[in-house]
């Protein structure tokens, strides 16, 4: 028999370790209370005789309790659980303080290369590291119920952001931006009025994306739509400022003259916007986690310059950005989203020009995604939004007036499921299925609304330009937030991985089979009827939401795989296939690949995005425009992930390599740094996280195969 550590290491079963454990306890007991070397006897015995090939530590722990009790050894049994819970809080110090100045060391590869805007060799990232290292502590020994704790730690569920749930602070969000340029605001305790221009506009932003970035967890949205205004207003003071200079000039002279001023503005606004953006560290020692919305309406009066804010954004997001050794590379933030509407879906419309701008980005620097209002309209009673940074969407929700209102709403947090997992333990068997289902969604239930609750009465000094200077609302000194966290206004979402692993597991076949598509289909809707329960029983804005983390899925599948040991076509692949997706290894073209994920997406209203896999498509642009158009009749949201190598060290777009060290080495610089390199996902499609394993050989070696 082997047993499962609590850190997920495999050790050989040893009897004489559960018969020392029960014997420290008896130390502290009476003599009528101790347990005599007969029932300890039995005790082992008694796990021994289940036959089981694996056993988790806790679960050995919960036997001993149990047999203890029906033994009727109460005290014994309290004190072995009293035992048991100190040796916890050492296990969990000592591994706290050990995590902790391994980061300082800057020896933890897990966290070194989990973020591509994270570089924990500096002290200010660090500092927010060791922070949530303490809240991650703070979380699992006292904050959340034992329970939910361990259905984590066996990946039942993932408790997403454990490093930040001490602290009385959200997910992500739509920031309010017109409100907060139009009324003014409040940053570091100083007035910021509204700007007179579109350069002061662009800076003001980047100050309060900053601001706003430093004061939650996750990725924030800013329509760029609202910046068209000040871009006239900046176009009427040069017209009126070139009038007064010289009262000769012909409209000719004067409209050319304004133009140039115009366009030179233009392009050091969005400059400032790009460069502010990757230049600024926020308070988590990172770059802003942030989207800009890229979305002409056609009803907006500013319509014309909103068009050319997006032609200029494009261009420079094409250009790139320099790095230290001048070499124009792609930057990770800001995401763009580019809005497909009747009038530039590459059909003869007046902005086709702005797609194909977009199409051409796309090609190189992977950004932006697209999303297709035609569709979205379909999904969201007829609106148009942006999604969070982290592509949850939020649900439709009407003032007091009954208009819509998405901007300055936000969510409070995601718990996933791991449906695969649910699958396993029910052997096949359906009915147990969706039996054990039912069961796991009532517990992510209850780790959604300890989420709530843990929001529930902060007050609005906890994040003044969230609060209380309108990025999310405009609440006086010490009002409670309490209204914003019910009735739909923010939402609370559920996650799901591995909707292709599970199919597998019940019925042998993949979930793009019609019989498969039909049971997942079937999970989905169960999914989506879980969240509508419980926001009638609650009034709280729940959704589903297909999490978009690659690390997830591979995290699930390694605990699974630990505990179930290797399953064809599911725990064998070191990866879970992301929510509804098809499995990356299926013959599948991105036109049928987008067809039938479509109808998924309706269902996971709450956040959903499809992939699609192509080849460097510089050179091929009309095939991706015909990508392109059939993403506006089929489909909300997708983005294209380009399969070529490109080292951002020195531009390199050659086939990157492994060296004989396992590392991976651009043959161009020499930079084996994986965090400024984009590798193409070679032979199975391999979705894990992107780092080796420490110091384990083996198993870098199997990292090394996959790719």
């Amino acid at each position: 028999m082997k047993i499962i550590k609590r850190d997920g290491r495999i050790v050989n079963y040893d009897r004489a370790k559960i018969i020392i454990a029960i014997e420290k306890a008896n130390e502290e007991v009476e003599k009528k209370e101790k347990a005599t070397p007969k029932q300890i006897e039995k005790i082992v015995d008694y796990i021994e005789s289940l036959g089981k090939k694996r056993l988790l530590v806790e679960d050995i722990q919960d036997m001993i309790e149990f047999k203890l009790m029906e033994f009727k050894k109460f005290e014994l049994a309290k004190r072995y659980i009293v035992y048991r819970y100190n040796r916890m809080l050492v296990r969990k110090s000592n591994t706290t303080d050990e995590s902790i100045l391994r980061l300082i060391r800057n020896e933890n590869k897990e966290l070194r290369e989990e973020n591509s805007n994270k570089n924990t060799a500096l002290a200010s990232t660090q500092r927010d590291y060791i922070a949530g290292e303490v809240s991650r502590d703070l979380t699992n020994r006292i904050l959340l119920p034992e329970k939910i704790i361990k259905a984590h730690e066996e990946g039942i569920l993932h408790f997403h952001d454990m490093d930040y749930f001490v602290q009385p602070i959200f997910n992500c969000c739509l920031i309010n931006i017109g409100d907060m340029l139009d009324k003014g605001t409040v940053m570091n305790g100083k007035m910021i009025e509204s700007p007179k221009s579109f350069q002061v506009a662009c800076t003001i932003t980047t100050q309060i994306i900053a601001s706003v970035a430093s004061n939650q967890y996750g990725g924030q949205s800013v329509n760029l739509k609202h910046l068209g205004k000040y871009l006239r207003l900046s176009k009427e003071k040069f017209e009126k400022r070139i009038k007064e200079s010289d009262s000769s000039l012909t409209k000719e002279q004067i409209k050319k003259l304004v133009d140039e001023r115009v366009q030179s503005e233009l392009s050091a606004g969005v400059q400032t916007i790009q460069y502010q953006i990757n230049t600024l560290m926020t308070t988590n020692g990172q770059s802003p986690f942030v989207t800009l919305f890229l979305h002409l309406d056609k009803e907006d009066e500013y319509l014309e310059e909103n068009a050319m804010i997006i032609e200029e954004v494009l261009k420079q997001r094409y250009q790139g950005i320099k790095n230290e050794k001048g070499v124009y590379v792609t930057p990770a933030f800001p995401k763009l989203i580019y809005v497909l509407d009747d009038f530039n879906n590459l059909t003869g419309g007046k902005y086709d020009y702005l797609t194909r701008l977009a199409v051409k980005c796309s090609s190189k620097r992977m950004y932006p995604d697209y999303i297709s209002a035609k569709k979205m309209r379909e999904n969201y009673e007829g609106n148009v939004f942006s999604p969070m940074g982290c592509r949850s969407f939020l649900s439709p929700w009407k003032d007091e007036n009954g208009n819509y209102k998405f901007e300055g709403r936000f969510n409070q947090g995601v718990v996933s499921i791991n449906l695969p997992q649910v699958a396993i333990v029910s052997k096949g068997d359906e009915k147990e299925f969706w039996r054990v289902l039912d069961e796991r969604l009532d517990l992510c239930f209850e780790a959604l609304m300890c989420r709530h609750h843990a929001l529930l009465g902060t007050t609005s000094d906890v994040s003044p330009v969230h609060w209380q200077y309108g990025a999310i609302a405009r609440l006086e000194k010490g009002e409670k937030i309490d209204p914003y966290l019910k009735d739909g206004y923010s939402t609370i979402s559920l996650g799901y991985i591995g909707i292709y692993e599970t199919v597998k597991l019940l019925k042998g076949i993949s979930h793009t089979d019609p019989e498969g598509k039909k049971l997942a289909i079937e999970i989905m809707k169960h999914l989506r009827e879980a969240c509508e329960k419980w926001k009638k029983e609650t009034g709280l804005g729940f959704g589903l939401y297909g999490t978009p983390a690659e690390s997830l899925c591979y995290r699930f599948a390694r605990i699974d795989k630990e505990r179930f040991g290797t399953i064809k076509d599911v725990t064998d692949k070191g990866y879970y296939t992301n929510s509804y997706h098809v499995d990356v290894r299926e013959e599948i073209d991105a036109f049928d690949k987008l067809s039938f994920e479509s109808e998924f997406q309706v269902i996971s209203s709450g956040g959903a995005i499809s992939y699609i896999e192509i080849p460097n498509m510089q050179h091929n642009l009309e095939a991706m425009e015909e990508v392109v158009k059939f993403i506006y009749d089929n489909i909300q949201y997708a983005e294209f992930n380009t399969k070529s190598d490109y080292c951002q060290e020195c531009g390199f777009d050659g086939e990157i390599m492994i060296n004989d060290d396992n590392e991976w080495e651009c043959p161009n610089c020499g930079n084996k740094d994986q965090a400024k390199m984009n590798v193409t996902r070679r032979t199975c499609g391999y979705l894990g996280e992107n780092f080796w394993n420490e110091g384990k050989t083996k198993e870098i070696k199997a990292r090394v195969e996959h790719l």
